[in-house]
């Protein structure tokens, strides 16, 4: 609001001269000529004194509105910083232009296997353990190239697991170091974001691993490809332990088709051993970590080669997701030998409870999974459940390792985009088992599986 006290006052000053009669003569008359021009100036400065008085009211106002303005969007600065840092791993970039982005994960399990009565196994029971603690970092240089470094110390031992370098151009990338080779998309899925605490159970079974090699990846679009060429795990190399290379290729088509996100690939395994005394072996935990024992196992063999073939497909609708892998194991054998075909396979299907929430899909592979309403920001998180039918046969020929029949159902609640909590399920029926032969070969096998986990 304008204020005129100033001018009012000088106003209200000059009226009675104003009025003043000339019978005081000339003297008085100049006097008062005087007076008023005295007054009129004063009126002038009072005036002019006022006007300053509204224009600094405001420029007061207007500086008030620019501090409300300034607290507000320093508000929504504070809110945007926080969210990048719950949504994003701190990276560190040199002037150069080197980026330096670490990361690492901890899951904690605990479990309870119940066998039958007849076996005597220390391994059966309640168990826990640390699964899995992972550090690592990862980064690019200028010039296309990149860099990945990982390991666990979960064994008590340090146990390298990524360690490569990498070359991008244009929509292929190159690999060299140790790295996954291309077995399925449950296998290149990572462990953080997988639907049940282990994966299907042909993935172990069958010797899925890094390797050290040579690979290259071509996507654009909808399609990628990928193949290499590898020697074996590190830990094996440092233990002058390798006896074989191997060769593997995967394709995938991922279009999406509508509110759809389908996943459609194949994929082949080739390895050679070394010489014709080498062996193989071929064994399975009953769904958990936690145990050491084995109820399927092939026991060692002599073995020249191993071809393998593999078909995986996905998809994901809202809410909903489906996931189902096989893959056959052949396997050469030395001399006239009978060469066994080995096979597993896997369907799971998921449904999140909590609305707005979906399995997340990403580099054609499953990806992590970002709450609509995280428990840090007033939500209850997303909760998922699922289940699962997990096949393997690891009999043929005059190999003997068993035959399994798994049903598993999960709960999966992810409080926040970095934590996780899992319970799980698991009823396994073992048919035509090595275990307990002559006694009882066919048996079931019960399970229930806990896991925390943190990750950044």
């Amino acid at each position: 609001m304008k204020k005129h006290y100033l001018t009012s006052a000088a106003v209200a000053l000059s009226l009675p001269f104003g009025w003043a009669p000339d019978a005081f003569g000339q003297d008085a008359a100049d006097e008062q000529d005087q007076l008023r021009a005295e007054l009129t100036q004063m009126r002038a400065q009072m005036a002019a004194m006022a006007d300053r008085i509204d224009s600094l009211e405001d420029q007061l106002e207007a500086a008030d509105a620019k501090a409300e303005q300034a607290v507000a969007q320093a508000g929504e600065a504070q809110v945007a910083v926080q969210a990048t840092t719950v949504s994003q791993v701190p990276e560190l970039t040199k002037k150069d232009g080197v980026t330096f982005t670490p990361f690492g994960r901890l899951q904690v399990d605990a479990g309870i296997v119940n066998g039958p009565d007849e076996i005597n196994d220390p391994g059966l029971g309640f168990a826990h353990e640390i699964r899995r603690v992972r550090i690592g970092f990862k980064g690019d240089i200028p010039g296309g190239f990149g860099y990945k470094m990982e390991v666990d110390f979960a064994s008590g031992d340090l146990d390298l697991y990524d360690a490569y370098m990498e070359y991008a151009a244009g929509d292929a990338t190159f690999k060299l170091g140790q790295h996954n080779n291309f077995q399925g998309l449950e296998e290149l899925t990572s462990s953080r974001f997988t639907s049940f605490m282990e994966r299907a159970a042909f993935t172990d079974a069958f010797g899925f691993e890094r390797k050290v090699g040579l690979s290259a990846e071509y996507a654009k679009a909808d399609w990628m490809v990928q193949g290499g060429v590898f020697s074996d795990n590190l830990e094996n190399l440092q233990l002058d332990e390798n006896n074989s290379w191997s060769a593997d290729a995967r394709t995938v088509y991922a279009p999406k088709i509508g509110e759809a996100q389908l996943h459609i690939g194949g994929s082949v395994h080739y390895r050679e051993f070394n010489d014709a005394s080498d062996v193989t072996r071929y064994r399975q935990r009953p769904e958990l970590h936690v145990t050491d024992t084995r109820f399927m196992d092939t026991g060692n063999f002599s073995a020249t080669s191993e071809l393998g073939y593999g078909l995986e497909a996905a998809a994901v609708l809202g809410r909903f997701h489906f996931e189902g892998e096989t893959f056959w194991q052949h396997v050469g054998r030395p001399a006239a030998l009978a060469d066994p075909t080995f096979f597993g396979g896997s369907a799971e299907m998921g449904l999140f409870l909590t609305s707005g929430d979906k399995r997340s899909y990403k580099g054609f592979k499953f990806d992590r999974v970002k709450p609509a309403h995280p428990l840090d920001q007033g939500g209850f998180g997303a909760l998922q459940v699922n289940l699962r039918y997990d096949y393997l046969d690891l009999n043929d020929a005059d190999i003997r390792g068993g035959i399994q029949n798994a049903y598993a159902a999960s709960l999966v609640w992810t409080p926040t985009d970095f934590t996780r909590l899992m319970l799980e399920y698991s009823r396994m029926e073992y048919d035509d088992m090595p275990i307990l032969a002559g006694t009882q070969d066919d048996y079931g096998v019960d399970s229930i599986g806990m896991r925390a986990q943190v990750d950044f």
